[in-house]
């Protein structure tokens, strides 16, 4: 959105849909606890740490996307890179989860061939993600391309070992992405909560963890809840989308995300939940407002 009417044009639609789930908006300041936030929504609770993957709103230049997420509440945007930051601090909103070091999603840490890349990209990185006062910063297995499960295992091993004291001293974690192979990223080696847990516990650093996408897992595994309860420890950051489809997380999809928020909140997690969902309302950040609501719990 470039021109000042198409914002007003959406900003009032928000503020139509606000009223249509119902939501309420004229709220004290005063009459706050210090843990929760006044925003277009009310009083969000301050159970649930909101942010926003960057790229699901690419149609919206930077500067127009903190300045709309910061009235709905949100206070991070995940995948932005170090060119990007600035703006983000502009704005008081924290990169929460920083990205730019990784060669893509399929040439990862699973197969040694990339790993003088990868060391040096992350070695790089690192030190500015730290020097920008951020914590998390992205990482993927890659392709199984016909590796046993033994040897993605040994080769992430191998490859995150050489990058694990300079994240630990620069308090920076790496985080490795679940994604589903069976529909979006096929042949993806850490694709089950149990494979990235296992890799966790072998690397036995706290500056190694997982992020759950709760959509990806919802179609390769299921089980949703009890996989976040029996392994929180282990997670660093959430994704969310609507199963099937990755679009919003409404009535239409699957999923029940107060439910899963509800279980996240009662683990005592206290990083992140990104939407990560690709809008079909035409009014994308409606969508994106009705998301926070449904999540707030």
């Amino acid at each position: 959105m470039s021109t000042n009417l198409n914002r007003r044009s959406a900003i009032k639609g928000i503020l139509a849909g606000t009223a249509a789930l119902g939501i309420p908006s004229g709220f004290s300041a005063l009459a706050m606890p210090k843990n929760e936030t006044e925003t277009q929504l009310g009083m969000l609770k301050g159970n649930i740490n909101h942010s926003v993957a960057r790229w699901c709103f690419n149609d919206f230049d930077l500067e127009t996307l903190c300045i709309e997420v910061k009235k709905i509440g949100i206070t991070g945007i995940d995948l932005v890179g170090p060119k990007d930051w600035p703006t983000l601090k502009k704005y008081d909103l924290v990169s929460t989860m920083c990205n730019g070091a990784e060669i893509n999603l399929v040439d990862g840490f699973n197969d040694t061939q990339f790993h003088e890349t990868l060391i040096k990209n992350y070695t790089e990185m690192i030190p500015l993600v730290a020097k920008a006062g951020y914590k998390n910063l992205i990482c993927f297995s890659g392709s199984r391309r016909g590796k046993t499960d033994e040897e993605g295992w040994n080769n992430c091993i191998i490859g995150l070992q050489k990058l694990i004291p300079l994240a630990e001293k620069h308090n920076v974690t790496l985080v490795m992405e679940l994604l589903n192979s069976k529909i979006d990223h096929k042949d993806y080696q850490c694709d089950r909560t149990q494979w990235g847990v296992e890799l966790a516990k072998r690397l036995n650093s706290e500056n190694f963890k997982l992020l759950y996408d709760i959509y990806h897992m919802q179609i390769d595994e299921g089980d949703i809840i009890r996989n976040i309860n029996e392994n929180h420890h282990y997670i660093a950051h959430f994704h969310t989308a609507g199963v099937p489809g990755r679009n919003e997380i409404d009535e239409t999809q699957e999923l029940n995300y107060p439910a899963i928020m509800k279980a996240i909140a009662k683990t005592g997690y206290k990083g992140f939940v990104g939407q990560e969902f690709i809008p079909k309302n035409p009014n994308k950040l409606a969508s994106l407002k009705q998301a926070i609501a449904i999540c707030d719990i």
